[in-house]
């Protein structure tokens, strides 16, 4: 079992046009997404690894927000950043980030206007700094990298 946490997922694309559930067709611009997610239920940071499972394999119909992305070949994972957290702190790195997102995005659970952000470069670093604001350490993995144990899972 996998701790608890709070993920940064970072995605690259192409400009593009997506149908996304109830949200209907919205227009991606290209760059990368950084999207937002919580892991603090069960098999916490777990999450992750279902993600870059289905990014890899989409052999399910979407079920969230994000999945409709991970599902579209034009998304690919670049990076994912991530804490061990029991606090529900999601919505403090989606204030502290803020900038041009798609409104509505994956935050249907809070009142944020959005948890899925655009970065015409590599948001890494600001990601980072997002989450060290919210007084946490910050861990990164990247495509090729070994990484802890839930995402050496997602590689297998």
């Amino acid at each position: 079992m996998a701790a608890p946490g709070i993920y940064c997922l970072i995605l690259e694309n192409p400009a593009c046009t997506v149908r996304v559930g109830a949200l209907g067709a919205l227009a991606f611009p290209a760059g990368r997404h950084v999207y937002i997610g919580s892991a603090l239920g069960p098999g916490g940071l777990l999450r992750v690894c279902r993600h870059l499972r289905l990014a890899a394999e989409p052999d399910r119909p979407p079920r969230w927000h994000i999945d409709y992305l991970l599902t579209d070949p034009r998304f690919s994972p670049e990076a994912v950043v991530w804490v061990e957290t029991r606090e529900r702190l999601e919505c403090t790195v989606a204030r502290t980030l803020g900038g041009p997102g798609i409104r509505g995005f994956g935050c249907s659970d809070c009142r944020c206007p959005t948890h899925l952000f655009s970065r015409q470069e590599d948001p890494v670093q600001e990601v980072c700094r997002a989450i060290t604001a919210a007084g946490c350490r910050p861990h990164l993995w990247r495509p090729g990298d070994r990484g802890p144990d839930f995402l050496v899972r997602a590689k297998e």
